[in-house]
């Protein structure tokens, strides 16, 4: 596909993308009201917990700024409820705009893909939101004695949106890695071989991503991560031993330095998909 083939593609998904976000954030300042009160539960489980563990701390919510920070608070959050409703969408244009070369028999993973990619974002956001309690208990637990804990509204937003989305998108890294394995970027070989190396950047990852400080919050992004890694390695190896029998080739074999054979497509030029919409 020429260069501004790929430009055009791009252009058009890209608004396809944006205006799915737009409706989703559309939704999402309906519903404000509603988001707003789930995102303030997290913080009033967490205080729940530490007055009936005996500690005698007096935290709350405030809204400490400029006349229009209620305003760009409606709007941040509902951006974000736009991001988290048209997932599937903007997900799927991602997909569909970087992988237009798969084979025709593995095009059908467009479809996994698509089923697959909008629900695991979904499934790391909610991880994040069964944890946050805890994590705000810790955070909150370590105000001294005497002192009123007033946590900026807009403080607390962000770093609630943060966390949500550090953990949806922390769970989309593993299909990443099967989509690269299908394109023959990475092999499972490869992913075996830097096993530790890339569990240990997971632990890394999930420290710096998270933005609480406690270790809780970091394990239950490291470990779900780690998990999803390994079932990641499996089916890359799955995948490269499905390829190696239909093509009689052991691309295992070959040295990262040594070329290996490529699929041509013989087809005419005028035949030839020119992107995974064509299918």
């Amino acid at each position: 596909m020429p260069l501004m083939e790929h430009l055009r593609e791009l252009r058009v998904r890209m608004f396809r993308s944006i205006l799915a976000i737009f409706v989703g954030m559309v939704l999402g300042y309906i519903f404000y009201e509603q988001i707003f009160a789930v995102l303030k539960q997290p913080f009033e489980s967490g205080l729940q917990s530490l007055l009936a563990g005996g500690n005698e701390v007096d935290a709350s919510l405030n809204l400490v700024g400029s006349p229009g920070l209620a305003f760009i608070l409606q709007l941040k959050t509902s951006l974000v409820a736009g991001i988290v409703i048209a997932s599937p969408i903007w997900l799927w244009q991602a997909w569909a705009f970087v992988v237009p070369a798969l084979r025709q028999k593995e095009r059908f993973w467009s479809v996994v893909f698509a089923a697959i990619s909008g629900p695991l974002f979904i499934s790391g956001i909610a991880v994040g939101y069964w944890v946050l309690p805890k994590g705000l208990e810790i955070l909150i637990g370590f105000t001294p004695g005497g002192l009123d804990n007033l946590v900026s509204i807009n403080d607390y937003i962000n770093f609630v949106l943060r966390m949500l989305l550090v953990f949806g998108i922390a769970f989309e890294i593993p299909l990443f890695v099967v989509l690269l394995n299908l394109a023959g970027v990475v092999t499972g070989k490869q992913l075996g071989s830097a096993r530790a190396w890339i569990i240990i950047g997971t632990f890394v990852f999930a420290a710096i991503g998270t933005p609480s400080t406690d270790p809780i919050s970091m394990l239950f992004l490291a470990v779900p991560m780690t998990l999803l890694f390994l079932i990641s390695e499996v089916i890359a190896r799955l995948v490269d031993r499905r390829r190696k029998r239909s093509s009689g080739e052991d691309f295992d074999a070959y040295a990262d330095d040594e070329a290996s054979p490529l699929h041509i497509d013989r087809r005419p030029e005028d035949e030839r998909p020119s992107s995974i919409d064509d299918t």
